[in-house]
């Protein structure tokens, strides 16, 4: 049923071919991805001018509407520090609760011990 595997069965049996058609697909669609990712900032920027001028907006006119790195940086760590202060204001008073407790077969230590087999 398995033959002894051999480089002709790659060349007969068009082996090449799919790995070369393989590869151009798997490199069109990272090229199609690049293509998207780099033109995502200028689509998201000009249906933002479009909502501006729907609302009449003076700021639909100018130039650059594109936000600064500098300024999406102090925005996210100004968010960051926020959830990060709410997270180390915690309740600091521990109580420990007696819970009164059935017997229980499993928790017996009884049960558990093991009895040597007598010689």
């Amino acid at each position: 049923m398995f033959d002894k595997f051999s480089f002709s069965n790659i060349w007969e049996n068009d082996g090449i071919f799919i790995s070369v058609v393989g590869y151009l697909i798997v490199f069109a669609a990272l090229l199609i991805l690049s293509i998207i990712i780099t033109y995502f900032q200028k689509i998201l920027i000009s249906r933002q001018r479009r909502k501006l001028k729907s609302v009449g907006h003076r700021a639909a006119d100018a130039e650059n509407l594109e936000i600064s790195g500098e300024i999406s940086a102090a925005i996210s760590m100004a968010i960051y520090l926020h959830f990060q202060e709410n997270h180390d204001i915690e309740n600091t008073v521990l109580t420990i609760k007696r819970v009164q407790r059935t017997y229980s077969p499993w928790s017996s230590k009884l049960y558990g011990l093991r009895e040597y087999p007598k010689r």
